[in-house]
């Protein structure tokens, strides 16, 4: 028996979604930066710091991302074994 796992497809809408909700994010942060009471360079540090905890951000979910498809092929590929092996297994076989 062989139960191969369904891949989750995400539509165009749940993208869509995730992209202006990433964009309306960055603009908030960008319009606050740049409205703020403060020196230039006060700015400049935290526009710096904004990118910075973006592309860590996106670091982060890729690594997170890796590690759940390296495991999930590691387990398919030793679920593929355990099945030869189960399949080749004859009890009734006479042991020489």
């Amino acid at each position: 028996m062989n139960e191969t796992p369904v891949k989750q497809r995400n539509s165009a809408a749940y993208y869509g979604q995730a992209l202006a909700s990433f964009a309306v994010a960055i603009c908030a942060v960008a319009v606050g930066i740049y409205h703020l009471q403060v020196d230039g360079w006060v700015r400049a540090f935290l526009g710096i710091a904004v990118l910075y905890l973006t592309t860590s951000a996106f670091t982060l979910a890729k690594v997170i991302r890796d590690r759940q498809e390296l495991t999930e092929i590691v387990t398919r590929v030793d679920q593929a074994r355990m099945e030869k092996i189960m399949a080749d297994y004859d009890p009734f076989q006479p042991k020489v």
